[in-house]
């Protein structure tokens, strides 16, 4: 018997995968661009290495590649910028016949095999490993549920760890669906790769601390801002773009300064809202919070008043005022929250913090209230803010907290 044989069906070892893409330039460099599934990433980019760096890119920090993982897992409308990588000559394009200038085709992408590829990461290592991670995790769990039930003896037990496993799988099947963007950069010359590097991260703009307050609704601080700088001592009087209160800036804060008296109010003055604290507060109820102790301040002490009624400018609060500083205004909101949570009324710490008016003077001279007492590790002569170290704001939060409960005779 003679076999027939057709030789166009065998296709042996597979080492590439294909894609429709489209052919650009940028900087007299031949650009494609595709989208490419979240779970096929480590299979034609290289997973950076942790212990080996890439020598023509930074070193990439592993809890910042968790967090992007654990950013789109836990985030169904996640969103990420195009992933930049460079090709020195691996790719094979192939355009659709009767596109314009050629310009859609089919794109052949060689795999990584291990930490060696033809495709080297410009931007977005953190995101690639962050992806890695995320599914391997779920592959690691997926083993273990079903290891567990397979030995599962109690019935009850069972559907428990079927429910967890739905659970994994449908996380799974959704990166499965999702995609990211691969623009890749034809550039066979090592050195002037290098150079893509530098020039993409001199080029790129990071986001400040008041724009990330103003913009980042994951966080329940910052998706309330708008309603509490509607307060009369905020409004018109909030910096949205810088985070440092010059002497020149004639606002009272930044929007990162008022995010963190949120949270000063919420939690304390280094309390932290974790997700389960985000999950249990009502942003209705926090913004009525703040507005109560934006409210405390302006009756306890007169400059804030002012500031409030617009008869004193922020600008000269700062010169001239402790409270012209973020960091006595979130001493406040921190022993504000210390003592509201013990259940004193506002109104009788609108009393107390009355009786620190006239100590807060700026700047600091010799003869200054906060250095004569136990609070003068917490100043220094000449300043016109206690030190904003995360301890001495504790510490005098403490201070103020045993102070409203003990008066002593100097106050």
């Amino acid at each position: 018997m003679s076999l027939s044989i057709d030789s166009s069906r065998l296709s042996g070892a597979r080492r590439s995968s294909t894609y429709l893409a489209s052919r650009s330039a940028q900087g007299g460099r031949v650009v494609y661009s595709l989208r490419i599934p979240l779970t096929s990433l480590d299979q034609v980019l290289p997973v950076p290495s942790v212990e080996e760096p890439d020598p023509d890119n930074r070193k990439v920090t592993p809890k910042h590649a968790r967090g992007f993982g654990d950013y789109v897992l836990q985030n169904q409308s996640w969103v990420a910028p195009t992933l930049l990588v460079r090709d020195n000559g691996g790719c094979v394009f192939e355009a659709v016949p009767g596109s314009e200038t050629d310009a859609v085709g089919y794109l052949s992408v060689p795999w990584a095999i291990g930490s060696v590829s033809p495709l080297l990461i410009i931007d977005g290592q953190h995101r690639v490993l962050g992806i890695h991670l995320a599914l391997k995790d779920i592959g690691d769990q997926l083993t273990k549920l079903d290891r567990e039930l397979a030995k599962a003896v109690r019935a009850e037990k069972i559907p428990v760890l079927k429910a967890a496993r739905t659970t994994l799988t449908d996380q799974l099947a959704r990166l499965e669906r999702e995609s990211i963007g691969l623009d890749i950069y034809v550039e066979p010359n090592n050195i002037q790769a290098r150079q893509m590097f530098v020039d993409v991260a001199d080029n790129a703009k990071g986001i400040s601390s008041a724009l990330r307050s103003r913009f980042d609704s994951s966080k329940v601080a910052n998706r309330i801002l708008d309603r509490v700088v509607s307060h009369a001592l905020l409004k018109d009087r909030v910096d949205l773009e810088q985070d440092r209160m010059t002497a020149r800036n004639p606002n009272l804060l930044g929007a990162k300064h008022v995010a963190d008296l949120t949270r000063g109010v919420a939690v304390g003055v280094a309390g932290r809202m974790g997700r389960k604290r985000e999950a249990e507060i009502a942003d209705e109820v926090l913004v009525e919070k703040i507005h109560g102790f934006l409210d405390c301040i302006c009756s306890a002490f007169p400059e804030l008043d002012a500031v409030a009624e617009r008869t004193l400018p922020p600008l000269e609060l700062r010169r001239n005022s402790l409270l012209g500083s973020v960091g006595m205004l979130r001493v406040l909101a921190g022993t504000y929250h210390q003592l509201t949570e013990s259940g004193v009324p506002a109104e009788e710490i609108a009393v107390f913090f009355s009786r620190l008016s006239p100590h807060m003077n700026a700047p600091i001279s010799g003869e200054s209230f906060w250095l004569r007492h136990e609070t003068k590790s917490d100043f220094s002569l000449g300043q016109s803010s206690p030190s904003m170290l995360t301890q001495n704001l504790q510490h005098l939060v403490g201070v103020l907290t045993k102070w409203y409960h003990s008066p002593p005779a100097y106050l």
